[in-house]
């Protein structure tokens, strides 16, 4: 692969990373997760993605009450915890269903153009 065609790769690959994260972030949040634990566990399941990517799309979900947040102080350092709400749970729901339907049709692209 020549260096345009390694520029084009990283620039597709973002966008398509862009919504993965969101997606992945719902899922992940299903239990609660602070900021440092949620980057971990994004990259341990092979979704890395940076902390000044994720904090501002942790308070946009939080703001369009996809998630919750809640401080806990009880210990030496506070966290703040985010939790899906139930009209996350249903979105990321809805998020998978279509998630599973494109992997099957790109699935079919890709098998219908191999020789």
């Amino acid at each position: 692969m020549n260096e345009d065609e390694e520029q084009a790769l990283a620039t597709h690959e973002q966008e398509l990373r862009r919504g993965t994260v969101v997606f992945a972030s719902l899922v992940a949040c299903r239990r609660p997760q602070y900021g440092y634990s949620l980057l971990t566990t994004l990259t341990e399941a092979g979704i890395a993605t940076e902390a000044n990517t994720l904090y501002p799309l942790l308070r946009r979900l939080e703001k369009q009450g996809l998630l919750t947040a809640e401080w806990n102080t009880e210990q030496a350092r506070p966290r703040k915890y985010y939790t899906v709400t139930t009209s996350g749970a249903e979105v990321a729901a809805a998020l998978h269903s279509r998630w599973l339907e494109l992997d099957s049709s790109i699935t079919k692209l890709w098998k219908e153009g191999t020789p």
